[in-house]
């Protein structure tokens, strides 16, 4: 028997909320890599860490806020703990190592088609780790076709990411290759829910589901991740050159003016030795016609 699934249980607000997240984690994961490659190798790897883990962290708490709009009618639906850390934590190393290999290899093709493969192939496992945390009185079931699909479309936006991250400079430029990719990872996560069947277990098969109930498990572990972001966007804020931009913050301030020639012209003739203006070098005029200057 195939189960009533409702991935909309809110309206839109799960879907709206999700983008939101994913959109944030992107944001601030390209502009904490773009500041890497502004700085030395020494605040390098910590400049990289961060936006991996922000990149990370949006992109799994997008899934586990759209998750929150997933309803069966005939079964709860309850989530194993261990395996909803681990998602997270997947999330976050894959996407790490992609970040890494750009930020040092640069935006090579080579660089980039590995980063994005490995990227793409660890936020779909993230996806589907998600998922198989799910605790039913049923079975979840995948067509091969959304599947495929669905990691097509994270190993696509992994690797147009990773070469926003590198190559995309400009505040409003980094911040619309977020929205693009907030659009690609959470289009990702609905076309492999667009697969997803539930066929229930017979009724006297039925065994207990072993897990937590969403509310109680999904919620309180979004408050690390959210906290996080938020703490990572405080660093983004008040980083001066990501907020002004390195060409503001890093350029050398402006000679100073020479004061105006207020002396009398021809002043520097009249008295050999000086300057037509004070502190300048002095300047050897041929003699003047009339009487000599009076010496005092």
């Amino acid at each position: 028997m195939q189960g009533t699934i409702d991935g909309f249980n809110y309206g839109a607000v799960t879907p709206v909320v999700a983008y939101v997240m994913a959109c944030l984690g992107s944001a601030l994961g390209l502009r904490c890599t773009i500041r890497s490659l502004r700085n030395d190798s020494s605040w390098k790897p910590g400049w990289l860490a961060l936006g991996a883990a922000a990149i990370g962290s949006g992109i799994w708490t997008m899934h586990f806020v759209a998750m929150m709009g997933f309803h069966v009618a005939e079964t709860p639906v309850a989530y194993d703990l261990r395996q909803t850390v681990l998602s997270l934590v997947v999330a976050i190393v894959v996407v790490g190592a992609g970040v890494f290999v750009v930020g040092y290899r640069g935006a090579t093709r080579t660089a980039l088609l590995a980063a994005g493969l490995t990227t793409g192939l660890g936020v779909a496992a993230m996806h589907y780790i998600g998922m198989a945390s799910m605790r039913m009185n049923g079975r979840l079931e995948y067509s091969p076709v959304a599947v495929t699909l669905s990691v097509v479309i994270a190993v696509a936006a992994a690797t147009a990411a990773l070469w926003a991250a590198v190559s995309v400079k400009g505040f409003l430029s980094s911040l619309g290759a977020a929205l693009v990719m907030g659009v690609a990872v959470t289009g990702m996560h609905y076309t492999g829910m667009s697969g997803l069947s539930v066929r229930l277990h017979e009724a006297h098969s039925s065994q207990p589901l072993g897990g937590d109930a969403a509310i109680s498990i999904v919620l309180p572990m979004m408050i690390g991740p959210l906290a996080f972001l938020l703490l990572a966007a405080v660093v983004v804020m008040f980083d001066p050159v990501l907020v002004l931009g390195e060409g503001e913050w890093t350029a050398s301030p402006a000679a100073p003016q020479a004061p105006p020639n207020d002396w009398p012209e021809g002043f520097g003739a009249a008295y050999p030795g000086t300057g037509d203006r004070p502190g300048q070098a002095a300047r050897h005029y041929p003699p003047q016609p009339g009487p000599p200057p009076t010496a005092y």
